[in-house]
């Protein structure tokens, strides 16, 4: 064997030695300063804030300027930021009339993800991101994380009216984030209790580590594609069920179990089963997700704020989790934050198919974040393989076969 032809074949076998870790499994795949999760001790942060607090004292501008700058605005810097966001919650009306063209009974996610990715044919810009990098602190990139996180919620929004053949509700500088939100999908003012519950929920689902969204718009940003595609990319992967898609299968198996009396023979077969119980697990925590926490204790002060009266679904997702414990606990498999979430919000009015876009709006935050991270210390992704396929063989033509 040649000299060349036995380095191949080296190669070859040190290539089948690697180890392959399913998933990316606790595989390190990037150094970041945006979010930190314990999941044993249930704890998340953002930028060393406990998620607890900001969700009790912050606000969503407030916390979105936090991820995406490292520490709490003054005054001052809240109040620009603020103002910015409000100027720029228009769209240009060819992307509503994009919206016009797409399928009515298509799913708000896909609509979404278009919607984004076109962004950037309106509000030009990437032939700043060159091969040469791009300024993280640069006055193109702070435009694009604003444009972007403030056209969030108008797109998803827009697509709830005119797929019903209804113009959109044009959005209104007067209202915080979280407000204009609630009364573009409602056309009613918001309650304030309501609103401020809504924020909170912004708040929980901006960020959460190297999540599979996250990951996907690194490896968008890596090759220094403009922000609103890297959005895109991470739109599609969210509207996955097994990441952003569970909160909307919460609601479904709610309705399946029908009422409290069925929730434990409905578990009891479905664990025999061994089925999937939705809104339950997660790849890091092994207790409780303190977004869940929260969540529950949200939906209980809608509850008293509305005298007691929720959807009879809450009743039968807290004996589902109560009866769950006994089964599933001692795996360390308990509630996420989408067990709670898709309840929330269908108590907020929202339609389900519209829970994984609020999602979307959330995050966008914590993905621009990353993005602005990535391009400051830019390296193109490019991980190795394991390869199980055939060794190097001689092709023979088709005649002599």
């Amino acid at each position: 064997m040649g000299t060349a032809r036995a380095l191949h074949f080296q190669g070859f076998n040190k290539a089948l030695s690697m180890d392959f870790v399913p998933g990316l499994q606790g595989v390190p795949a990037a150094q970041s300063a945006i979010s930190y999760l314990d999941g044993q001790a249930g704890l998340l942060t953002y930028r060393g804030y406990r998620i607890v607090d900001l969700a009790q004292q912050s606000t969503f501008e407030e916390t979105a300027w936090v991820l995406i700058h490292g520490d709490l605005p003054t005054a001052l810097e809240l109040a620009e930021f603020d103002a910015e966001l409000r100027r720029n919650r228009r769209v240009k009306y060819n992307v509503r009339d994009i919206m016009k063209f797409l399928p009515i009974d298509g799913h708000p996610m896909e609509a979404l993800q278009t919607c984004v990715a076109s962004l950037g044919m309106f509000y030009p810009g990437q032939e700043r991101m060159t091969a040469n990098g791009v300024n993280a602190d640069s006055e193109f990139v702070e435009q694009m994380i604003v444009k972007i996180l403030s056209s969030m919620s108008t797109l998803v929004a827009m697509w709830e009216h005119i797929r019903k053949g209804d113009d959109p509700v044009a959005p209104r500088a007067d209202l915080s984030y979280a407000e204009n939100f609630l009364y573009m999908m409602t056309e009613r003012e918001p309650d304030p209790i309501e609103a401020r519950i809504m924020d909170a929920c912004l708040i929980l689902h901006a960020e959460h580590t190297l999540n599979a969204s996250t990951f996907a718009s690194l490896v968008c940003g890596s090759t220094l594609a403009p922000p609103n595609l890297v959005v895109a990319s991470a739109i599609g992967t969210l509207a996955g069920p097994l990441h952003g898609g569970a909160n909307q299968r919460v609601l479904a198996m709610l309705d399946e179990i029908g009422s409290v009396e069925n929730v434990t023979p409905w578990l009891e077969q479905k664990l025999a089963n061994k089925e999937v119980i939705w809104g339950f697990g997660h790849r890091e925590y092994k207790v409780k997700d303190p977004r869940a926490d929260i969540l529950q204790g949200l939906l209980e002060q809608l509850r008293e704020h509305r005298g007691g009266q929720l959807s009879p679904l809450y009743e039968i997702a807290r004996e589902l989790e109560t009866q769950a414990a006994e089964h599933l606990a001692g795996k360390g498999v308990y509630p996420n934050v989408d067990f709670y979430s898709g309840l929330l919000y269908a108590e907020l009015g929202i339609p389900r198919d519209q829970f994984t876009p609020i999602f979307a709006i959330s995050r966008t935050a914590g993905w621009l974040a990353h993005w602005k991270e990535q391009i400051a210390n830019n390296r193109i992704y490019r991980p190795t393989q394991v390869y199980v396929g055939e060794s190097p063989r001689e092709y023979r033509s088709i005649g002599s076969r």
